[in-house]
């Protein structure tokens, strides 16, 4: 394998047991963290998609695996890489003929990524919405602050004759 040494990180898929792909997820972060290999294995993705599900009457936003049994990693295929993940427990192998890795093409990417990972809506401060999931569902507020990267909002709304903060309204709980 030493022979096929990539200088530049692509993505590749692992397959693991089913149900434990956040399980390894957290274990190859976690070799890399104590390994210092961050330079080498820079991401791994569980994709997940938010699905409206209905139990006991009652309709609620759950998170699905849109690959089960698959995680992907973005890295620099090299024998230490290739042994990490490899070698990780609920791994069975990347996804490619033999125990060659194939990587994702960009087109593949930029699909895999494009169709599963919504347009992040653009929220100000100021900006008027209408919660619709939660405890609040069908009120109005005022976005008072926002955190692009945990994709939280923040928000005020009249309630009891006085304005009340609502915190951590996620980017799916709200809409303009």
């Amino acid at each position: 394998m030493a022979d096929e040494m990539n200088s530049s990180a692509k993505w590749y898929v692992a397959h693991t047991y089913s149900g434990y792909e956040n399980k390894v997820k957290a274990n190859i972060e976690k070799t890399v963290e104590n390994r210092n290999m961050h330079d080498q294995i820079m991401e791994v993705l569980v994709p997940v998609e938010d699905v409206e599900e209905e139990r006991n009457g009652q309709s609620r936003t759950v998170q699905r695996k849109v690959f089960p049994g698959y995680v992907i990693i973005h890295m620099i295929m090299n024998d230490n890489t290739w042994y990490v993940v490899r070698n990780t427990r609920g791994v069975t192998g990347f996804v490619g003929p033999g125990s060659k890795p194939v990587s994702l093409s960009d087109e593949e990417v930029v699909a895999l990524m494009g169709s599963h990972k919504e347009a992040d809506p653009v929220f100000e401060v100021g900006d008027i919405v209408t919660i619709v999931d939660g405890p609040f569902k069908n009120q109005e507020c005022r976005i008072t602050a926002v955190d692009n990267e945990a994709r939280l909002l923040q928000a005020s709304m009249f309630m009891a004759g006085r304005d009340t903060t609502v915190e951590d309204l996620k980017f799916t709980q709200v809409e303009k």
